[in-house]
């Protein structure tokens, strides 16, 4: 076993220094897990992996309940989850293992807005959590965890759980240390206004407050965080950054916003690295961020000097973004904190600040409704995350996703959304590779024309404008012919797509 004893600073701790055979003991049937992690990175690996193992070769544990901040890596649910062990899951999840278990029902799912979690978990509306298992880069003389790579719900945790295990990894930095600002608000009646006013202010500890005797095992780590490759910006993505530039410029021009812009927000993923990379080429050398991941491209946004200050509450680099990231963690810990994402995600702060939130669609209907979870109004992809908390708060909310999908046999913009995440109260503007659909004051029947022809691509607008006209000669204040609308979702069902497909509905479709 590694020593880690250099890095476990409260000497009392040392007498529980074990192994992850020892640790998972704690473990038992039907337990509820408050894990660490956020887009995976900062989870725990070495005693959820003993877990599955102990479940493969004995049936114990099983009917276990697993909580973290979002989505982690394969080690953690993934492996909870091919052993049998797992069977409910809470908030988002990523991992194709578990994704095809929520779909077919042998693990439970709730998706939850990722701002919620931790105070509904403190209010006690889902139960006790039995034993908390986190990864720390360190443990400070007072028994305070120093988080790694990422905070989430990690506070909340461990100060709701019976029992606290923490995986000591020494793959993470210790120059991590001093990265994080970790505040938990009080509860209500108590409850007082989170003190950020600016991008930068740190209003907590660099470390998570724990009473040393809620510690029962510390697990020494090795294992990295499985970060996930970024695939090079692509023509479309470029298409839809440079619609959304020329949108802000507009903005900037008419006086709504000052070149330095408001703080922006992106979410996960490709689309969303490709879409703030394109902010590299805007003219200004003080942008600010407040969200919940830092991927590459805001690596590069730091590292040109375009962005003065990050908040977040994960780093979520590619595999070439975290050797930079590592190299350079000095220079990143005096521009980036993390904090839990019940501040990074808090609709206070979110309004206070002003955000300007950036995050995917799956689909898009006429009436700006948006689509980010479900694959054909049942499947689930992965969970709505934190973009409700930015859509519903923001001072800008955009959504931005490509116009077709499967090589342009598919339309994403279609008549009527088959699962509404965001409505289109919360959404202000559309943009894809065509162009951008400014929604702000306008009117269903404005919205759906200019939806249609500034964002659809062109191959499908005269199928929507047909059922837009259907539907008007119907009537209403959101005008739909549900006969048609239905019959659209036939075609996706007959050509396993969740968007609008070209593709006629075969005369025996049932």
């Amino acid at each position: 076993m590694m020593d880690i004893k250099d890095r476990v600073r409260c000497k009392g701790l040392h007498a529980v220094i074990m192994g992850p055979e020892e640790a998972a003991d704690f473990v038992k049937d039907g337990f509820t897990i408050g894990a660490s992690g956020f887009t995976p990175s900062g989870y725990p690996k070495v005693v959820p992996m003993e877990i599955a193992r102990r479940k493969r070769i004995s049936g114990s544990p099983s009917n276990l309940t697993l909580w973290t901040g979002a989505s982690v890596g394969p080690e953690l649910d993934g492996e909870l989850t091919t052993s049998g062990a797992l069977r409910k899951r809470f908030p988002y999840q990523t991992n194709e293992e578990i994704r095809k278990a929520i779909n077919e029902g042998s693990v439970l799912f709730q998706d939850i807005h990722l701002s919620h979690c931790s105070q509904n978990v403190r209010y006690g509306f889902f139960g006790k959590i039995d034993v908390a298992i986190v990864e720390a880069v360190a443990i400070t003389e007072e028994g305070g965890i120093v988080p790694s790579t990422s905070v989430g719900n990690t506070p909340t945790f461990v100060k709701m759980a019976d029992k606290v295990i923490v995986e000591v990894n020494v793959c993470q930095p210790l120059s991590l240390e001093g990265i994080h600002d970790i505040y938990v608000p009080a509860d209500p009646p108590h409850r007082e206004p989170i003190p950020i006013t600016k991008v930068s202010d740190r209003i907590g500890t660099p470390y998570i407050p724990c009473d040393p005797s809620k510690i029962v095992a510390i697990v020494p780590s090795n294992v990295p965080d499985k970060q996930r490759p970024l695939a090079p910006v692509d023509e479309i993505s470029a298409k839809m950054a440079r619609n959304l530039l020329d949108f802000l410029e507009v903005e900037v021009s008419s006086g709504r916003l000052s070149r330095d812009l408001l703080p922006l927000q992106s979410g996960v993923g490709e689309v969303a690295n490709a879409v703030l990379a394109g902010f590299l080429e805007w003219p200004s050398e003080n942008l600010q961020v407040y969200t919940e991941v830092i991927q590459d491209s805001m690596l590069d946004l730091i590292d040109r000097g375009k962005v003065s200050f990050a908040s977040g509450t994960s780093f979520t680099p590619s595999p070439e973004g975290a050797k930079r990231m590592y190299a350079n963690i000095d220079c990143y810990r005096k521009k980036v904190v993390l904090r839990p994402q019940e501040i990074s995600n808090h609709p206070e702060v979110i309004r206070r600040l002003g955000v300007i939130a950036m995050n995917t669609a799956v689909e898009v209907d006429i009436y700006g409704h948006v689509n980010s979870t479900m694959a054909l109004g049942s499947k689930m992809i992965n969970g709505i995350g934190g973009s409700g908390d930015f859509a519903r708060n923001a001072y800008l909310t955009v959504f931005l996703t490509p116009s077709t999908a499967k090589e342009g046999k598919i339309s994403r913009i279609v008549p009527f959304c088959s699962h509404i995440d965001h409505t289109e109260h919360d959404v202000d503007v559309v943009v894809t590779e065509w162009g951008v659909a400014d929604l702000r004051g306008l009117t269903p029947r404005e919205r759906s024309r200019e939806i249609i022809n500034k964002c659809a691509h062109p191959d499908y607008r005269p199928l929507l404008l047909d059922y837009l006209k259907k539907a008007e000669n119907m009537g209403g204040h959101e005008p739909h012919n549900l006969k048609e609308a239905f019959s659209f979702h036939l075609r996706l069902i007959q050509h396993g797509s969740m968007f609008y497909s070209k593709e006629p509905v075969a005369a025996d479709a049932e």
